[in-house]
């Protein structure tokens, strides 16, 4: 299993999210738990954890990006979708 990262992108902000730009942490395929250590490495909440659409993952700043990569995430062009959350 890889942990990656998609592009930054430009976003709205809103109620519970306060920067203009954002990406994904997820995983590709496997135990989902390894997400949530990686998260933690990170030091995200586990409650901002979202699993929309069968797509779990967590939202990051680009700050949180940089250094999800310097760690050792996988940088992809988009994030694969997959069936079922695994939690």
């Amino acid at each position: 299993m890889a942990i990656c990262v998609d592009r930054i992108r430009n976003v709205k902000r809103g109620r519970s999210w306060h920067w203009d730009k954002s990406c994904h942490l997820f995983c590709d395929e496997g135990d989902i738990q390894e997400l949530h250590a990686f998260a933690k490495l990170l030091k995200l909440k586990r409650e901002w954890f979202q699993d929309r659409d069968g797509f779990p993952h967590y939202d990051l700043t680009e700050w949180k990006r940089t250094l999800a990569v310097r760690l050792g995430a996988k940088e992809v062009d988009r994030p694969v979708r997959r069936e079922g959350n695994g939690a």
